[in-house]
């Protein structure tokens, strides 16, 4: 009779471990489910407009809960293409911009420092000064040579509406794991 019991309570003892790992398990997985629905998602980035920042193949970490968009962001819109535009806002609602004939940007009056950009900057069909109206942005690819972006009319600004989130971090290639420098400052020269 006592052996019995030893033996009862060691099967319950055992019951309960496996109860705490299958209920562990699955908490850690509705935690999981609701990060992911609601507040990051995983983009991978398709073309080379984004070269050096990002490259093509590489998967980004988006932060998609309503943020306040800057210059310098990361951003990924879904609006014009079958595959997301993956680029970095130039200007935002309230700024005045304009692409010089000298390949440089103008930013409410102001040379832009753009250490990230590759390639002369062309107006393309850009040529005017623009006022970037509140609830829109102005984006460009870093490689400036080979994105289509805000400055072609068949794109143009952007709704923040638009955009899905923020490339916040680089998880694939594994090699180039980790922060992605999305906040860098635009300074006049």
């Amino acid at each position: 009779m006592e052996q019995e019991q030893k033996q009862m309570k060691a099967l319950r003892k055992r019951a309960i471990s496996v109860y705490d790992v299958v209920s562990t398990l699955v908490v850690s997985l509705l935690v999981l489910v609701v990060v992911f629905t609601f507040f990051v998602r995983v983009v991978r980035v398709d073309g080379d407009s984004m070269n050096t920042t990002l490259r093509n193949g590489d998967q980004v970490l988006l932060y998609t809960s309503g943020s306040e968009y800057r210059h310098g962001d990361i951003v990924v819109i879904d609006r014009y293409a079958v595959v997301p535009l993956v680029k970095r806002i130039i200007a935002v609602g309230g700024d005045t911009l304009k692409i010089g004939d000298d390949g440089m940007v103008y930013l409410n009056g102001s040379m832009l420092s753009e250490p990230y950009a590759r390639g002369m900057t062309k107006p393309k069909d850009c040529t005017e000064t623009i006022i970037i109206p509140d609830g829109y942005v102005f984006v460009m690819g870093d490689n400036r040579m080979d994105s289509h972006d805000s400055r072609s009319s068949d794109i143009g600004l952007i709704s923040v509406k638009d955009i899905v989130g923020k490339a916040v971090y680089r998880v694939a290639p594994f090699s180039a794991f980790g922060d992605i420098y999305t906040n860098l400052e635009h300074s006049a020269v």
